[in-house]
């Protein structure tokens, strides 16, 4: 798999210009040294959301929003990571370099390689559309299924023919068959090479750059299977891709909630009827790299299940894979239809209007996983109790710590009768821990967050971090695991030492997507320490030595208890001696 390199990413954020970027799409006004709005995050009618040109960063105090050009454009544009690094990069004139396994020589083959295939697709996706409009059938087939002609163009609704060659025949002269079978339209058996779809409606299914990638078709009588789906292909990877998503992301509507469905009619249904924020898997239950997909467009998802026991069984595989990517601040819900139903016809039926309060009544994630514990495990006996504790410990010992995990341990701590701090240390039990027990770097966004000195450090070196730069190497900093942070400011330290010209933006980018990211942006609102260059100097400094000073006072703490207990070894007492001696220096110094 090709990366864009780190020092391309450094680069241009280096030479964008955040207030430009935002500016674009929501008018800032200038306040002081930095710039505001209203948030476009949220709805508020006094400006909270302000914009650091100088450390390339916005901020809500509001919502909580934060960010850098690149984060902004995730959010807003509704954009990925990729895409918003292309498209910061062509607005610069630059071409994406990438990295790991692939020279730019190599990387330029690799895609050559890859232009045939989506020619091919393009060309095929036309002919399908010309056949739908010289079948009769295949219109009739939708018109029954209440499809308009506006609805059917802007999905871009096709029809492949019954015959076996069809497609092969039209497309050979100018797309050899190689490349027509590695695209997926062909199939294969033993020495014959025919069409993968006959007698069919097609459903293109686009990319986030809208290229067509594979199709789903549709059969029009009783044959099966009802739907066939495009084969894995260079292009093409069901476990990741889902339909609709690129036309979501046109539409005009705001985006704040993305509700997943069974199936392509399902989506087209709703679209046609005015709800457009549909998307659909693709023959396969949902998997995490779908939902990480959706949560980098928006924060709330809705599952939709038909209510049988089917539904309900798929619902629960839904649970166990949103879990792992659910973080404070994001939501997911689950929405039951009637037995028999499906969108689609639920909403010809009753219309839209009930659709949208079923959707805005949907059983939350965590509402619904304690239903199902519950009913999982009846009964009031201790044995029940054990089991249910047991499963959720399976279950939650993925989700992010937070706000949403807190809340449903009270919750089932009300369920066993049990002290959310008992439930607690049964859950961890029931579960293999997959972190470390350290303390976190900072507690939730909720609860006051203390001024320790390597939080202070850590905030001060990505407020100025040329401060890590010029730092004197004579005076390290100690390793000391049993310190929190002290190990990610020294990731910072090295990072900083080796890119002296590095940017606030750049150095929080370096942790998107990674645990640490929340909690320096939460050390970026110390506004305090962004001002008097000699001033953050001076705390800087005070900081490193406070934390010398913590350093040795835990340490002394550790080997005193130790030498109370057990004997120390000779290179112990050692260590003794050294910190006595350092600790009466410390004392002496600060008396002074």
């Amino acid at each position: 798999m090709s990366l864009i390199p780190q020092h391309f990413i450094d680069d241009l954020i280096a030479q964008t210009d955040i207030v430009e970027i935002i500016n674009a799409r929501v008018p800032l006004k200038r306040s002081g040294h930095e710039y505001k709005a209203c948030c476009p995050f949220h709805d508020e009618k006094t400006p909270s959301f302000y914009v650091s040109p100088q450390k390339q960063f916005y901020h809500c105090f509001g919502c909580g929003a934060h960010g850098t050009a690149l984060g902004f454009l995730m959010d807003y544009d509704h954009l990925d990571f990729v895409e918003a690094i292309e498209l910061l990069a062509g607005q610069l004139g630059l071409d994406v370099p990438r990295e790991g396994g692939h020279d730019s020589a190599e990387r330029a083959r690799h895609d050559d390689s890859r232009a045939p295939l989506y020619a091919a697709l393009e060309a095929a996706d036309q002919w399908y559309r010309t056949q739908l409009a010289q079948q009769p059938q295949a219109i009739d087939y939708l018109k029954q299924r209440g499809l308009d002609g506006e609805t059917a163009k802007r999905f871009g609704l096709g029809y492949a023919p019954a015959g076996w060659s069809g497609l092969l025949t039209a497309l050979s002269a100018h797309h050899p068959r190689e490349h027509l079978e590695q695209a997926g339209l062909l199939a294969r058996k033993n020495d014959s090479v025919y069409d993968r779809f006959r007698d069919r409606i097609m459903f293109p299914i686009r990319d986030s750059r809208g290229r067509t990638i594979g199709f789903g078709g549709r059969v029009l009588g009783d044959g099966t299977p009802k739907y066939l789906n495009s084969s894995e292909t260079a292009l093409f990877h069901k476990g990741r891709e889902l339909y609709g998503l690129f036309e979501a992301r046109q539409s005009r509507a705001p985006l704040d909630t993305i509700l997943i469905v069974e199936g392509y009619m399902d989506v087209i249904g709703l679209a046609q009827s005015g709800i457009v924020n549909a998307v659909a898997t693709l023959g396969t239950a949902t998997t995490r790299e779908h939902l990480q997909r959706l949560f980098r467009v928006v924060d709330r998802l809705v599952f939709c299940f038909d209510g049988d026991r089917a539904g309900r069984q798929a619902a629960w595989r839904a649970l166990e894979h949103a879990l792992p990517v659910m973080t404070d601040g994001r939501e997911a819900a689950f929405l039951f239809l009637p037995d028999g139903e499906d969108p689609d016809s639920f909403i010809r039926r009753h219309g839209k209007e009930a659709f949208a309060q079923r959707q805005q009544h949907a059983t939350a994630l965590s509402r619904f996983l304690l239903d199902e514990l519950s009913q999982r495990h009846t009964g009031n006996s201790m044995e029940a109790r054990a089991a249910l504790l047991k499963e959720a410990g399976m279950l939650l010992r993925e989700l992010d710590p937070g706000a949403l995990k807190n809340q449903i341990i009270d919750a089932i701590a009300l369920e066993t009768r049990m002290s959310p701090e008992r439930v607690t240390q049964a859950l961890r039990r029931a579960s293999t821990p997959a972190t470390d027990n350290s303390e976190p770097l900072m507690p939730d966004r909720h609860q006051n967050v203390r001024r320790t000195p390597i939080r202070t450090a850590i905030a001060l070196l990505l407020t100025h971090p040329h401060l890590g730069a010029q730092l004197h190497n004579g005076n390290p900093i100690p390793h000391d695991d049993s310190l929190p942070g002290l190990a990610l400011l020294h990731t910072l330290l090295e990072i900083v030492r080796e890119n002296p010209n590095i940017t606030t933006a750049a150095l929080l980018e370096r942790w998107r997507g990674k645990p640490e990211q929340p909690h320096l942006a939460r050390l970026l609102e110390w506004t305090d320490l962004h001002g008097d260059e000699t001033l953050a100097r001076q705390v800087f400094t005070d900081a490193l030595a406070r934390t010398h000073e913590q350093h040795i006072s835990q340490r002394l703490d550790t080997l005193l208890t130790q030498a109370r207990r057990h004997t120390l070894d000779a290179a112990q007492k050692q260590e003794l001696n050294d910190l006595l001696t350092r600790s009466r220096t410390l004392n002496a110094d600060n008396a002074r």
